[in-house]
């Protein structure tokens, strides 16, 4: 009798040791279930849709390599073009997740139909407007060389839809030009175009800003617009409000406008702007 409890209570014994155990690794199963997932989450790779001003492209690529060596799972697709064309794209409801304007105009009627995390928007940088010629160009010292029969074309910004076109509006009408060269002007679709005019001496003379100019070695400097001819040039930002991206969207603004994008910024002559 004794012997057949003896064996009844090991065997009890061993029936709960076993359930204890397996408890235990199930707990571990799950635990490390959990952390896979964890870590499968943090490792999920992301792409944020970047609209930026056509001004801005060879800075932006650059700050994108810089901001990848971080987050080297957060994929960065850049849609640049004039900054209406792009402003139109997101009120037609393109997927985009960040805007980078060239001018104030655009994004404050994106603020205005309620398209914008409002908290987001900042002013990012300042620019120049200048007048350029090609490298070899002699018989233009000025902008009121524009007037005269020497110059036969020039090249401006589509006003409509390119902030660059609309500042050199803005210049010509406050020189007092605008009526001696109306005639002269061909319109191009964004700032790039209008530099690449001037490159190929399709044109006699164009406006750009002067982080265009400065990145050509095709063409120079002839002038810069006076200060008071033209309202300021000011790039604000924004992430887009159905951006599915958000926080993410966030942090790269924050990198661009931290102390490494800055550094980059001003590299390719942008000012950091002191109007936020």
């Amino acid at each position: 009798m004794k012997s057949l409890r003896k064996n009844l209570f090991a065997f009890l014994l061993l029936g709960i040791i076993l359930v204890f155990v397996g408890c235990e690794n199930s707990n571990k199963t799950s635990k490390d279930q959990g952390n896979t997932d964890s870590t499968k989450s943090q490792s999920k790779a992301v792409t944020l849709t970047v609209s930026a001003a056509a001004s801005l492209k060879d800075a932006m690529e650059e700050i994108k390599q810089a901001y990848n060596k971080e987050k080297p799972n957060i994929k960065i697709t850049y849609n640049f073009g004039a900054s209406g064309t792009l402003q139109n794209q997101i009120e037609q409801g393109a997927p985009v997740d960040i805007f980078i304007s060239a001018g104030t105009k655009q994004m404050d009627v994106l603020k205005q139909k309620n398209l914008l995390l409002n908290e987001t928007v900042k002013n990012l940088l300042e620019n120049e407007v200048v007048l350029i010629a090609p490298k070899d160009a002699e018989n233009i010292t000025g902008f009121n060389d524009l007037a005269e029969d020497k110059v036969k074309k020039i090249a401006l910004g589509e006003p409509k839809t390119v902030p660059v076109g609309q500042y050199s509006e803005e210049v010509l009408t406050n020189l007092k030009l605008m009526d001696k060269v109306k005639s002269k002007i061909v319109l191009g679709k964004d700032v790039k175009e209008v530099l690449a005019w001037v490159e190929t001496k399709n044109v006699d003379a164009g406006i750009v800003y002067e982080t265009d100019a400065k990145i050509s070695n095709k063409v120079k400097i002839i002038a810069k617009a006076p200060k008071d001819s033209h309202k300021p040039v000011i790039y604000p930002g924004a992430v887009i409000k159905n951006s599915k991206n958000a926080d993410v969207s966030i942090d790269f603004m924050n990198f661009v406008s931290g102390e490494e994008g800055k550094d980059i910024l001003e590299k390719y002559g942008f000012k950091v702007s002191q109007n936020k």
